[in-house]
């Protein structure tokens, strides 16, 4: 018997065991076993020698791996096809469920990142109550309709920048001005683009976990969304805890400090993937990438992370740099379709190349709206209705999603799922 390449082993002419059959399954057969495809032995007349037996269990394991499947490329399926959007108000209920009931199951939507921020009706901590905004049994009903309708539900706060937005200051900011990485400078919010909360305060992770756990429990979620998109301010100067700090040392601190909380209460953390991009190197700028010194801190942060990597006015190749880095990564546009399409492309690129390793990693899609649940809704149910797109967030948001999970549900359609 040959086996590989050079390798000869000899039977005694005594040997019980036949030529292959067919296929490779085992089969009995009055008192006799078959090996199908491998060989017969009969079991009231055992092999004459040791090492007939040895030559059987050398073909068999030869045979075997032979009839396994080989490593190939993974198709192009998008195991991850979301949508990303605001949580809708109390008053917006009902229309919200139904949407989540039946248009998304008709998109092919599996995957629902729903920005609470702190429009929550929490009760962890008393200053964060209120009323006008959903409460746990509301948000009870959406996790139940994603649920029922095969749809992730991942709940989102946004941590460390992101606290203000115009003139107004966050709630967090609001009602613990403590918290505030800049307190006093920067009056009614001029010449900043947002505050951002000190990650070395004492007590900023005692409220932020409280607000995380009641809203991550509420939706009963396995992944959370932490935002931590476009921090500008860091590492300030005149902060007495964080100046002289390296800002890459600091984000990637913050960073790590929320994913081992989330990851205690059964939470993957996702967050945005600006600040690991190196701004000035890439071209980028600093709104899509960091210009600001944080990028370092991609190679100090755990990589179970899922990394949302937004890019609105160009499709760049970023999802191959952080796949390549060992992260899991989902592109993410917002109004222009031709960037949508070309991120696609990017992420069926990687999932279709050589390197199993990375295509693995390229989960998907995730289209933002930046527009609010229900005007998005609006939009869509008006754009699906044959009206023509209209010149604002929604609109462009809307017919951004439409085209892009129509050409992902085309190459949906015939392919087998993913290992």
């Amino acid at each position: 018997m040959r086996c590989g390449k050079g390798i000869t082993i000899g039977l005694a002419r005594s040997s019980t065991i036949s030529p292959p059959s067919e296929t490779g399954r085992v089969d009995k057969r009055g008192s006799q076993s078959y090996l199908r495809g491998q060989m017969k032995i009969d079991p009231l007349r055992p092999p004459a020698s040791v090492l007939q037996i040895l030559a059987a269990s050398l073909w068999f394991s030869i045979n075997l791996a032979a009839s396994e499947p080989q490593s190939q490329p993974l198709d192009r399926r998008v195991p991850v096809r979301g949508l990303h959007l605001s949580a809708p108000s109390k008053r917006d209920l009902p229309a919200a469920l139904e949407f989540i009931r039946t248009a998304l199951p008709k998109e092919r939507v599996n995957t629902l990142i729903l920005e609470f921020n702190y429009g929550f009706d929490f009760q962890s901590r008393p200053e964060f109550a209120d009323p006008s905004a959903l409460g746990r049994e509301e948000v009870q009903q959406l996790a139940k309709a994603c649920r029922e309708n095969g749809i992730e539900l991942i709940p989102g706060l946004n941590c460390l920048g992101h606290q203000s937005w115009a003139k107004r200051n966050g709630r967090l900011l609001e009602k613990h001005p403590e918290f505030d990485e800049t307190p006093g400078k920067f009056p009614d919010n001029q010449g900043i683009y947002c505050r951002s909360y000190c990650p070395l305060h004492p007590e900023v992770h005692k409220v932020l976990f409280d607000l995380i756990d009641e809203l991550a429990k509420a939706c009963d979620a396995k992944s959370f969304h932490a935002g931590m998109d476009e921090v500008f301010i860091l590492a300030d100067p005149d902060c007495p805890r964080c100046n002289g700090k390296d800002a890459a040392e600091l984000f990637a601190g913050e960073v790590k400090t929320l994913h081992a909380h989330l990851k205690e209460i059964g939470c993957r953390m996702w967050m945005w993937g600006d600040r690991f991009i190196d701004g000035l190197s890439t071209k980028l700028g600093k709104w899509e990438a960091s210009e600001n010194n944080t990028a370092p801190a991609i190679d100090r942060v755990p990589k179970d992370i899922v990394i949302c990597d937004w890019h609105y006015e160009k499709a760049p190749e970023t999802p191959q740099f952080f796949a390549g880095k060992g992260f899991d990564v989902v592109a993410c546009p917002w109004r222009k379709p031709n960037v949508a399409l070309g991120e696609l492309t990017h992420i069926r690129a990687i999932r279709a190349g050589g390197d199993p390793a990375s295509a693995r990693r390229a989960l998907g899609i995730v289209q933002t709206t930046w527009c609010g649940f229900a005007p998005f809704m609006r939009a869509y149910n008006s754009l699906a209705s044959g009206a023509t797109v209209e010149k604002n967030s929604a609109s462009e948001a809307a017919q951004c999603f439409i085209t892009l999970f129509k050409t992902v549900r085309g190459e949906e359609e015939g392919a087998r799922p993913d290992p």
